[in-house]
């Protein structure tokens, strides 16, 4: 065994998927008798299989070493078995030349060629009708390796698609040579080069390894059969583009430090499908609010929601309301403490963003003076639906979407803040005073009855509470409808996104909030 070196260097070379164990076996000679043929082993302690017939609890252990030859390119299949007091060992010479070439030739993870793709900027300026952008420019025939890797490559951090590109990893084929790729083929390419369609990329083929043991060691939450009847019955509409549902109170949207449970986690699990990739959040909702919540299905119909979504705030940023088109509407449903001076109005008013509790949390607030603070532009159209002993019905219109825009716009300029908000109507909660209903025992009679996941307490909270949970419920969205448009751009070079119908979504109040409707009723 004098020719034989260091086995750490052939541990880099092979991997268990690069020969046929059960072929090695077969190609190994060893005194072993016929009832202990050797169909299995241990290779760096990890079990690779294991016959019937071939008994390891009595202490036996069977370990397969490879130690690749100086003067070769075959290897040494040192073969062992201890247990029982005694240790029998077999030497046989494998070829693994072939493997090892074909492992060579092999080391590049190649992505699928680059081809034409929707451009959701151009999709939602149709949507909303405030270009002249013709139908060719809905798809763009140029992007660039950064955007290429991370769109065919989703569940790669970021940060790893960067290192590659310093460490100029990346190689690419042009569409023009058309021939097999060979390694002097191809050339490096930094993030920013564009691509043009045909162009493939190649990334070592390490970066796919990783990818399948990160998949392995990941520990993505399973829903219980229960816990997916539950989130798919939170389901309002469902298209090849978007799902739609109707988000309880109480349950966060993303993650976070002491987030145990969250929609996007949730939806991951419960809401896939068939799909091959996981349902994207496309907009946000406050923990503690409830109703309508959109996510795309895919990452074309995801990238163009967004774009929706920013085009609204940014034609509403620019106060010209009567010219912008109104595709997305957003209604809110909110019962505040008090009654204000308007049964209907606009408000404008600009919110910035404070830290406080040493930097703790954060808190947002009207900004007086745009000029020394940093703020952004939040627009919200109102109106009164009924009035009842000191409570008021609210219909809130966002034309913009700020982080607890609604929240402080009542607080804080309608002076009627929303009940079961704490955090900004904290001074009004001071002095809560539960209302009485006439009609107690139907409440704990049902409470406690239906047990539902993730801790959900659906069953309190209304006005008769001594806590009453956050009244802020989104009840209806108007919303272009996406997978047609999607599927008039894919099928026809002449379409017509402006004149695109739209989805009607509508959410029932949650349950403490429909208590409170009826008790201020009676």
């Amino acid at each position: 065994m004098d020719d034989v070196v260091d086995s750490s260097v052939v541990e880099l070379q092979l991997s268990l998927s690069d020969f046929d164990l059960s072929i090695l076996a077969s190609k190994v000679t060893a005194p072993f008798k016929p009832q202990n043929t050797l169909v299995g082993a241990y290779y760096k302690n990890i079990a690779i299989g294991i016959d019937r017939d071939f008994d390891l609890s009595a202490r036996q252990r069977v370990m397969i070493e490879c130690l690749q030859t100086k003067h070769s390119k075959d290897f040494l299949i040192v073969i062992s078995m201890e247990g029982l007091g005694q240790r029998m060992t077999a030497v046989s010479t494998v070829s693994f030349s072939e493997e090892i070439k074909n492992k060579k030739e092999n080391k590049w993870f190649t992505l699928p060629p680059f081809t034409s793709t929707i451009n959701p900027t151009s999709v939602s300026k149709q949507l909303f009708n405030t270009t002249n952008t013709t139908s060719s420019s809905s798809t763009t025939n140029n992007t660039t390796a950064l955007k290429w890797i991370l769109r065919c490559c989703p569940q790669l951090p970021h940060s790893l698609v960067q290192k590659l590109f310093r460490l100029r990893q990346v190689r690419k084929e042009s569409s023009d040579l058309g021939r097999k790729p060979q390694e002097q083929q191809l050339k490096r390419v930094s993030a920013k080069d564009e691509l043009s369609v045909g162009d493939r990329l190649f990334l070592p083929i390490s970066v796919q390894e990783k990818q399948k043991h990160e998949r392995f060691d990941k520990q993505e939450y399973r829903c219980s059969k229960d816990e997916i009847s539950y989130i798919r019955s939170l389901e309002l509409h469902k298209d090849p583009a978007i799902i739609v549902i109707n988000k309880p109170h109480g349950l966060p949207v993303q993650g976070g430090i002491g987030i145990r449970n969250s929609l996007d986690v949730l939806a991951a699990s419960a809401l896939k499908y068939d799909y091959s990739e996981p349902p994207r959040l496309v907009h946000r909702l406050d923990r503690d609010s409830s109703g309508i919540l959109v996510l795309g299905r895919t990452q074309t119909s995801a990238a163009v929601l967004h774009s929706i979504f920013r085009e609204k705030t940014s034609g509403a940023s620019n106060e010209d309301f009567d010219n912008t088109k109104q595709i997305l509407q957003r209604s809110y449903w909110a019962l505040v403490i008090g009654t204000p001076k308007r049964t209907s109005g606009l408000v404008s008013v600009p919110l910035g963003k404070v830290i406080v509790d040493n930097g703790k949390s954060e808190r947002i607030m009207t900004v007086d003076d745009a000029q020394t603070m940093s703020c952004q532009h939040a627009v919200t159209e109102y109106r009164v639906i009924e009035s009842h002993h000191g409570f008021t019905w609210l219909e809130l219109r966002p034309l913009t979407g700020r982080k607890h825009q609604l929240r402080v716009h009542c607080a804080e300029v309608l002076r009627t803040p929303i009940v079961g908000d704490y955090k900004y109507g904290w001074q009004a909660h001071r002095k809560w005073k539960p209302v009485p209903w006439s009609n107690p025992d139907k409440t704990e009679k049902l409470r406690g009855l239906n047990i539902l996941p993730f801790g959900l307490d659906l069953e309190s909270g209304s006005i008769s509470e001594k806590q009453p949970h956050l009244h802020l419920h989104c009840k209806q969205m108007v919303l272009p409808d996406v997978s047609l448009a999607l599927q008039y751009m894919q099928s026809s070079k002449d379409h017509d996104l402006s004149q695109l119908q739209s989805l009607n979504l509508v959410a029932p109040l949650p349950l403490h909030m429909q208590r409170s409707w009826d008790i201020l009723k009676s």
